[in-house]
Order: structure tokens, then sequence, then C-alpha cells
């Protein structure tokens, strides 16, 4: 399968967690689903990840407010390789807090991302034109996919 395939399958994938509601280290399509989890669960969907080859482990809701260990950065960066022009499929962290701690899937239009938000309550799309509160925050990007 050549890069194109496989980025059409994450953005899919993606798609298909639209509207779950926001829940915190929960993993259920339509039920709840928070950033890190979506990430996980997108990229183990398509083969990317094998199932469990990224623990989180438990982790607070508001760690990034308190500390300033990379934890969301380094799950990311032990698996995936820093870009600097996204591709559809690539993943967009950003900074909140004191550091990287929000994800999501880099989508067609590239100036697109599809996240579980929660100052939205759901997985949503956000526009990094038009959303200045998210662009403001980006921290890079990162892929998974063989060049």
């Amino acid at each position: 399968m050549n890069s194109s395939d496989i980025r059409a399958r994450i953005c899919t994938e993606a798609r298909r967690w639209l509207g779950t509601p926001w829940r915190h280290r929960a993993r259920v399509l339509g039920a709840g689903v928070d950033c890190a989890q979506l990430l996980l669960a997108v990229y183990e969907g398509v083969g990317l990840l094998r199932p469990g080859q990224i623990d989180p482990g438990h982790y607070h809701q508001d760690w990034n407010l308190h500390r300033s260990e990379e934890l969301f950065a380094g799950w990311v960066q032990s698996v995936a390789r820093t870009v600097e022009q996204p591709e559809p499929g690539d993943i967009a962290l950003f900074r909140y807090g004191r550091c990287i701690s929000h994800g999501g899937v880099v989508l067609e239009g590239r100036s697109e991302i599809l996240h579980a938000f929660q100052p939205d309550g759901i997985v949503t799309i956000t526009s990094l034109s038009a959303s200045a509160h998210v662009a403001d925050r980006l921290a890079g990007y990162y892929t998974l996919i063989e060049p």
C-alpha cells in the first residue's frame, strides 16, 4: 500500500470518531474519547501501531498545568518523526499549559485537524486558519508514515 492510500485510510478512520463526546482517558467510539486515546485508536485502527504499543498508563486531566515533563510529546516521539510540512494523516501537537498536551490528525486540507477537543466537548474538526486559539498553540507535526 502506498503512502497516499495509508494517509486516506488514516483520515477516514479519524472521521469515524467525529461527534464522539470528549471523555478523559476513554476510548469508545461514539461514547467517549480524549485526544491521546483518539490518536492511539486511529493509528491502531489502520495498523500503524500495534495495540498496546504505547501505554500512556494513568494520566491526570490537568497534568500539563502542574508539570513540565513532556509526556504527550514523548509518547508521539517514541513512534513518529518530525516533519516540517504536514500531510494528511500526520499528527499535529499543541502546547496547553506548561508543555505539549494535545494532539490531532491533520486532514486532507492540511489546515484542518480532527481532534477530541475538551472545550468543544466532542471530537471535532478545527481550521487552523480560522482558530487563533488553537493555531497559536501549535508545537509541531509528526508522522508515522515512512517516506
